[in-house]
C-alpha cells in the first residue's frame, strides 16, 4: 500500500509525442495557395502548432476567425487527410517517447492522458498507428476550447479524479505552458519540439526536459513524500 497521491500526466501531441511539423506545413502551404494567400514559412507554422486550426490559421493571417477561415479549416482537413498516406513516415514518434510512455503506463500512481489541438480523428489515427492504448483521457480541439484555455486540463482532472496540483501538462508550446498555469497544474516544457526553452520558461514552465526519459525522473522525484 502507498499513501502517494495519484498523478495525471497530460501530453500534448504535435511537437511532443510526434514530429508532425512537416506534415502540418505541407497542408498549410496547400490551403494558403488554394485561397490565394502568401504561404507561411515553416518557422511561422511551428509557432501556431498546438492551437485549434481556426485560431492557428487566423494567427497566421493576423486577423480574427471569420467565415473564410472556417472554410480554410475545412479545406485543410481534407488536404491533410489526402496527404496522410503512411502516418508512421509523416508523423513519426520522437525518439524515446514510446519507451517513456511504456514505463509510465506501468506505474500504479500515474495516469496518462492527451490534451491536443488535433481533431479526434487525427489523434485516433496517431494512436492506432503506434498502438498507443495507455491514455485513459483524451481531450481534443473538437470537444474543448483552444489552448491556452484551461478546459482540456480541468475536464481531464474531473474525469480522472486527480487534483490539478497533482497534474502535469507536458508540451512543447507556450500554449501548453499557459494552459497548465491557468488550470493550476504543473507545466513541463520539452526541448525537442517547436518552441525554444526560453519561450517555454517565459510562458510558465516549471521544469524543462531534454529527453523523454527525464519526464519519468520528474514524476518519480515529485512523488517522494
Amino acid at each position: 500500500m502507498t499513501d502517494k497521491p495519484l498523478r495525471l500526466a497530460l501530453f500534448d501531441c504535435d511537437g511532443t509525442l510526434v514530429d508532425s511539423a512537416f506534415a502540418i506545413q505541407r497542408a498549410m502551404v496547400q490551403v494558403f495557395e488554394k485561397f490565394s494567400y502568401k504561404e507561411p514559412d515553416l518557422d511561422e507554422t511551428k509557432l501556431v502548432i498546438g492551437l485549434s486550426l481556426d485560431r492557428a490559421i487566423a494567427r497566421l493571417l493576423d486577423r480574427p476567425v471569420d467565415d473564410e477561415i472556417l472554410e480554410m479549416v475545412t479545406a485543410y482537413k481534407q488536404i491533410f487527410a489526402k496527404n496522410r498516406g503512411d502516418i508512421s513516415f509523416n508523423e513519426p514518434l520522437f525518439p524515446g517517447i514510446l519507451e517513456m510512455l511504456t514505463t509510465l503506463e506501468h506505474k500504479d500512481d500515474v495516469l496518462l492522458g492527451i490534451v491536443t489541438g488535433k481533431s479526434r480523428l487525427g489523434i485516433d489515427k496517431i494512436l492506432e498507428a503506434y498502438k498507443l492504448h495507455c491514455f485513459i483521457t483524451i481531450k481534443t480541439a473538437d470537444e474543448c476550447p483552444s489552448k491556452p484555455d484551461p478546459t482540456m486540463v480541468i475536464e481531464s482532472c474531473k474525469q480522472t479524479g486527480v487534483l490539478p496540483e497533482n497534474t502535469y501538462v507536458i508540451g512543447d508550446s507556450i500554449f501548453d505552458m499557459q494552459m497548465a498555469k491557468l488550470a493550476h497544474a504543473k507545466a513541463i516544457g520539452v526541448f525537442w519540439g517547436y518552441n525554444t526553452p526560453e519561450a517555454l520558461k517565459e510562458a510558465g514552465a516549471d521544469k524543462l526536459v531534454r529527453e523523454p526519459k527525464d519526464i519519468i525522473s520528474i514524476l518519480e522525484s515529485d512523488n517522494n513524500a
